[in-house]
């Protein structure tokens, strides 16, 4: 079945509306409760969500006589996302109850759901829509390599800092240990919300971009935009509206070095898996690399134009250097755009 260009732009479009301009939008009422001293918790986790549920709604909209579509699946987590939403905009309005703690609870409850109706979606439709995993070798291959370089990264900055011996003790906790463990488990209670992010960033954006502005700048780009998109996390969670700009600043320089490793892992192995795994890492070693537990670790941080800098030179020098391997030299290595994978599934469905 052949697909019109006409409505790639309305894919386009529509994935937009509801991974970018949804979360600004949501950043308004965000910034108001903040202003408050109101708990804003829920929103980082919704906001996860939402490319996943614009890359699922243009699938539904643009291709919706594709029996290719994962509906079950793409139904489970389009749901998931609005009852999250909704506690987002109702954790302002009543703030006396712990919206975050019920969200969390939620969280993992939707995915063990959608663990469930993921593996029972037929195969075909997993591997239509790039749910399938494979190249296993090669994912854990670099998984580790993500987690040598991001645990040297740790201890650069422990020892640029002059913190060596909060590094040793850390290490030295018993619990740090029990904590690396209990990621294995964690990560299949909580992964819908890196997939949330990764299943729209690399497996639609990424070959849309590529496909249009060739596979560096396109890579590039990606990195921006996923960048601007925590605007309003940057101002209104990970610190305050008067470091704003300098946490946003930090975060595009974060975002387009692990945007150019976690795309060059994703052409590599052309396994949406192995970066949802990599985004889950690098989110949840925060509290074990730091030894700070808080359920608010992330809030509030102390950002300086000079920790920006130093951001830029070890982050570039660790993550950026892939984008001159031959998967960013040679455009026959763009992976397929989602029309394009799904397209030549249904081709080989039919000759079958």
């Amino acid at each position: 079945m052949e697909y019109k260009k006409s409505n790639e732009k309305a894919q386009i479009l529509i994935f937009l509306a509801v991974a970018f301009l949804l979360p600004y939008a949501a950043g308004i009422l965000m910034g108001y409760g903040y202003s408050k001293g109101f708990d804003v918790s829920v929103f980082p986790t919704v906001q996860m969500f939402y490319p996943a549920a614009g890359v699922m709604l243009a699938a539904w909209i643009t291709r919706k006589n594709d029996p290719m579509i994962p509906r079950r699946f793409f139904a489970g987590f389009l749901i998931l996302t609005l009852i999250l939403l909704f506690f987002a905009v109702i954790s302002i309005l009543v703030p006396e109850i712990g919206w975050n703690m019920l969200s969390q609870y939620l969280l993992i409850a939707g995915s063990v759901v959608l663990w469930i109706l993921l593996l029972t979606e037929k195969k075909e439709k997993r591997i239509a829509y790039g749910l399938k995993g494979g190249r296993w070798k090669a994912v854990w291959l670099i998984v580790l390599l993500y987690l040598v370089l991001y645990l040297g990264r740790t201890a650069i900055m422990y020892l640029l800092g002059g913190e060596t011996e909060t590094m040793i003790g850390i290490i030295r906790d018993p619990f740090t240990w029990i904590m690396l463990v209990s990621l294995i488990i964690n990560y299949f209670l909580v992964f819908a919300a890196f997939f949330g992010e990764e299943y729209g960033w690399r497996y639609y954006l990424q070959p849309v971009l590529q496909k249009r502005f060739g596979m560096v700048w396109g890579i590039l780009i990606l990195g921006l935009v996923w960048g601007l998109w925590h605007l309003p996390i940057n101002f209104f969670y990970y610190s305050s509206p008067s470091v704003g700009l300098i946490s946003l600043s930090g975060q595009l320089i974060l975002c387009l070095a692990l945007g150019i490793f976690y795309g060059w892992a994703y052409l590599k192995t052309n396994n949406i898996w192995v970066v949802v795994i990599m985004h889950f890492a690098n989110n949840n070693l925060v509290p074990i690399i730091s030894g700070n537990y808080s359920p608010d670790v992330l809030q509030n941080q102390d950002v300086t134009w000079n920790s920006v800098l130093a951001s830029l030179v070890i982050n570039g020098l660790l993550f950026a250097g892939v984008i001159f391997t031959s998967y960013y030299r040679n455009s026959s290595r763009r992976l397929p755009t989602m029309n394009e994978r799904a397209d030549s599934h249904q081709i080989k469905e039919n000759q079958e």
